[in-house]
């Protein structure tokens, strides 16, 4: 088995931003007081998120499990959403939304998010399903019930639909893309 390694990076707002963008209160988005409550709530800029029906909020308990990229898939009709509920952190594997029917293993990124913050990712972004590090990460995913359905249309392995590519890697390139953890 051939193996590629992915280098862990922080996920920053510079650096996850051409898959998408970190969302959380002191984030980069601006903020604002609201003319009630005086200063005990403030309001962040919404994020653009976009879905263009049949959205839900799916909840997910995330495991560790090997630091290795199987799966990749992307969606072409919303810009799916990982927000943390426990404060764990999690890796969340990226690589750039493009017009080909596969993504381009040289631009494959793995970053790390320290669990205070969640991941809006754009549109056709390429990614595998989060990754926890230590312990169980709980997450709201937001995804449209047709995605759902469509994992469920597995041919040869794979799952296709109208909003979904999901595409073995090791299959296709004949490699595993292993996260490697930042040594002490």
């Amino acid at each position: 088995m051939l193996y590629r390694d992915l280098p862990l990076e922080d996920a920053t707002a510079g650096s996850v931003a051409p898959f998408g963008e970190l969302l959380g209160v002191g984030r980069g988005r601006p903020s604002v007081r609201t003319r009630f409550y005086e200063d005990a709530v403030e309001l962040v800029e919404k994020a653009p998120f976009v879905s263009d029906a049949d959205t839900c909020l799916s909840i997910a308990r995330v495991r560790p499990r090997p630091l290795q990229v199987i799966w990749m898939e992307r969606h072409f009709k919303h810009t799916q959403v990982f927000l943390p509920l426990n404060r764990e952190p999690y890796i969340v594997v990226v690589a750039p939304p493009g017009e080909a029917a596969l993504p381009d293993l040289d631009r494959v990124r793995a970053f790390r998010f320290a669990g205070d913050c969640g991941f809006m990712m754009h549109i056709g972004t390429w990614h595998e399903f989060p990754f926890a590090l230590e312990a169980p990460a709980d997450m709201v995913v937001v995804l449209r019930n047709e995605t759902n359905r469509n994992l469920d249309a597995v041919a040869d392995g794979e799952a296709v639909g109208e909003d979904l590519e999901k595409r073995s890697i090791v299959r296709r390139f004949g490699v595993t893309l292993r996260i490697l953890l930042p040594q002490p």
